[in-house]
């Protein structure tokens, strides 16, 4: 089972543990916002455009009020029976492309949000998965917008360079703890390290996945 659907199926008993008026990490949402937004996000395309073009949020906004108006249950079990078989994002390689991140980042978004969470321990597969995941193309345009350079140091003494410029800051941390740092999560267990104006300057940039 690659991360993609690990991490759906995870979040998705969450949900039904957590039930829907829970707090998340994304700021103003509670599980039930959570959900709905992946549900439009890969069951709505037309809708989801919104969450990108301003014109379009006032569409975006009522198709999501129509999902928040159906019962909770339902919600979960569409969400866990994953993409419709129309949409690439369910088709092989390019599910874990959409989804790996995506799926993870959420499903700690839910965990986190809750007292008394504590980072995961993950199995060998899933922890190579977050590794790679690190040094992909979407991590490094998580910095677009930084003005000093970053590598990732990870436990294992692997480097990967993610930003080149100087001066250079070293964002130390497990794979999983580096991915929600770069998505903007700021419950994200990581050390950054380096010139003290530049790490502020790195704290202080707009990042996001």
């Amino acid at each position: 089972m690659n991360l993609a659907k690990s991490e759906r199926a995870a979040l998705a008993d969450l949900f039904v543990t957590l039930g829907p008026d829970q707090p998340t990490l994304c700021e103003g949402w509670d599980t039930r916002d959570l959900l709905v937004h992946l549900l439009v996000r890969e069951r709505r395309p037309d809708a989801a455009a919104g969450n990108y073009v301003k014109p379009l949020q006032g569409w975006t906004e009522k198709v999501a009020a129509g999902y928040a108006e159906q019962p909770w249950t339902e919600l979960i079990d569409e969400y866990r029976s994953g993409p419709p078989i129309w949409n690439p994002m369910g088709w092989g390689k390019l599910e874990e492309l959409s989804n790996g991140g995506e799926m993870f980042i959420h499903h700690e978004d839910a965990r986190r949000g809750q007292p008394k969470w504590k980072p995961r321990e993950f199995d060998p597969e899933t922890a190579a998965a977050l590794e790679n995941m690190v040094g992909s193309g979407l991590s490094k345009f998580a910095l677009r917008k930084s003005t000093v350079g970053v590598v990732a140091q990870l436990p294992s003494g692997r480097t990967i360079t993610l930003k080149e410029a100087e001066p250079m800051v070293t964002l130390a941390g497990e794979a999983g703890e580096i991915i929600l740092w770069l998505a903007g999560r700021s419950a994200a267990e990581v050390e950054l390290t380096g010139d003290e104006q530049a790490v502020a300057a790195l704290q202080a940039s707009d990042r996001g996945l």
